[in-house]
C-alpha cells in the first residue's frame, strides 16, 4: 500500500462569486482478513483525492495502484479533466512496463474526486474506472455517483440478474475498464455543483462487498470527523468479512457565503451529476453515471470495452 498526500488534512479557497470553500478528508486503510498484501494505493491533496485498486500478483498489483496514485499526485490544484486523463495515461504506460518486467499483467481500478471550476461553475469533479465507487452524502441521502465498470453491472443494467444475485455470480470479481491490460485509461466523469455542506465517500469494493447502503450511510451519519468516519467504516468491513484490501477516504465540503453579502445564491442541494463540456473536447471520456445517462448529463462516448480482466 502506497500513500501519497496526506492520511488527514484540508485547505481553504476563496472562490471568486465570493464564497468560502472549507475542505477536510480522512483516509483509512487495512489489508483485510484474507488477502496477504495490500494492494490498494491513495493520494489525498488538495488538488485530488482518489484510490487506486491494483490487480497481479507477485507486487504487481500494489506497483500498478501507485503508479497511479504517483501520476495524480502530481495533477495541479484546480484540475480539469483532461489533468486526470493525461495522468492516468502515464501511470498506464508505467504499467505496462511494470506487467513486462513481472512477466505477466497488471492493472489497476481507480475512482476519485477534485475540486474545480467546469464550464464557469465551481464543484467537485468525479472520475471512475473500474468497480471502485464515490458516494455523495447530502442531509440523510447518500447517492451513489460512478456507475461500475465490471460484469455483473452489465448484466443488471440489461436486466439478466439482480443485484441481490450479483454477489453470489461466479463473475463478481470481473471487471470491464481498468488502468492497464493494454487499456485506453479514459475515466467517466460527473461534475458536482458546489452546494453549502455535502460530504463525499470514495472507497474501493473491499468497503461495498462487505458493507449495505443503509449501513454505510449510518456511519458516515455518525461520525462528525472525516477521519473518524474512515476509520468506522474500514472496521466495519473487518468485521463483516474483511475478504479484500479496503480503502476509504472521506472528504468534507463546506461552503459559506461571505457575511457582507446575504443575497449570494447558491444550490441547497446538489444537481443530478453531469459532465462538464470539457470532457468531451479534451478527455473523450465517457459521462453517464447510469445507462443513457443521468439529469442533464451529456453523454460522450467512451473507450471500447476491452476483455474483462479478472481481479486477482
Amino acid at each position: 500500500m502506497t500513500l501519497f498526500g496526506a492520511a488527514t488534512g484540508g485547505y481553504t479557497r476563496e472562490l471568486d462569486d465570493g464564497r468560502r470553500l472549507d475542505v477536510r478528508w480522512g483516509a483509512a486503510t487495512d489489508t483485510g482478513r484474507v488477502r496477504e498484501r495490500n494492494e490498494d494505493s491513495i493520494v489525498a491533496s488538495a488538488a485530488v483525492c482518489a484510490i487506486a485498486d491494483g490487480m497481479g500478483g507477485h507486487e504487481a498489483g500494489d506497483r500498478a495502484s501507485a503508479a497511479i496514485a504517483g501520476a495524480l499526485a502530481e495533477v495541479p490544484e484546480l484540475p480539469a479533466p483532461r489533468h486526470i486523463y493525461a495522468a492516468l495515461q502515464r501511470a498506464s504506460l508505467d504499467i505496462e512496463r511494470i506487467s513486462t518486467a513481472s512477466g505477466g499483467q497488471s492493472g489497476s481500478t481507480v475512482t476519485g474526486v477534485a475540486f474545480g471550476v467546469f464550464d464557469g461553475e465551481p464543484g467537485w469533479l468525479v472520475f471512475n474506472i473500474g468497480d471502485s465507487r464515490v458516494y455523495s452524502l447530502h442531509g440523510d441521502q447518500l447517492t451513489q455517483i460512478t456507475h461500475d465498470h465490471s460484469v455483473v453491472q452489465g448484466l443488471i443494467d440489461t436486466g439478466q440478474i439482480s443485484e441481490a444475485d450479483a454477489e453470489r455470480h461466479p463473475a463478481r470479481n470481473s471487471i470491464t475498464r481498468a488502468v492497464g491490460f493494454s487499456m485506453d485509461p479514459r475515466p467517466d466523469f460527473w461534475h458536482l455543483n458546489l452546494v453549502p455542506r455535502l460530504r463525499l465517500l470514495v472507497c474501493s469494493d473491499g468497503l461495498t462487498k462487505e458493507l449495505e447502503v443503509d449501513q454505510v450511510a449510518a456511519l458516515l451519519a455518525e461520525h462528525a470527523e472525516p477521519e473518524k468516519a474512515a476509520r468506522a467504516l474500514v472496521d466495519a468491513a473487518l468485521e463483516h468479512g474483511g475478504r479484500d484490501n479496503v480503502s476509504v477516504i472521506v472528504v468534507d465540503s463546506v461552503a459559506t457565503a461571505p457575511t457582507d453579502a446575504p443575497a449570494v445564491s447558491t444550490a441547497e442541494e446538489p444537481s443530478a451529476p453531469h459532465a462538464p463540456d470539457e470532457v468531451a473536447t479534451e478527455a473523450g471520456a465517457g459521462a453517464t453515471g447510469e445507462p443513457g445517462g443521468i439529469g442533464g448529463a451529456t453523454a460522450v462516448p467512451g473507450p471500447a470495452s476491452a476483455e474483462a480482466a479478472d481481479e486477482a
